[in-house]
């Protein structure tokens, strides 16, 4: 996997935490929400990582 691309999974997970962190003062459901999505953005980029050392 190249820089660029770890980069930007390691800040749109951050992103993602922060938001699902923030939003469970305001609406229970959208912290639900982007708690899961975070989870299927960091399983992604370790999906995209073995595939990249596979090849």
């Amino acid at each position: 996997m190249s820089k660029g691309l770890s980069l930007w999974f390691a800040v749109s997970s951050i992103i993602l935490m922060t938001a699902a962190s923030i939003s469970i003062s305001h609406n229970i459901l959208l912290a639900i929400g982007l708690g899961i999505l975070t989870i299927f953005n960091i399983g992604w980029g370790f999906i995209i990582k073995a595939r990249s050392r596979r090849s």
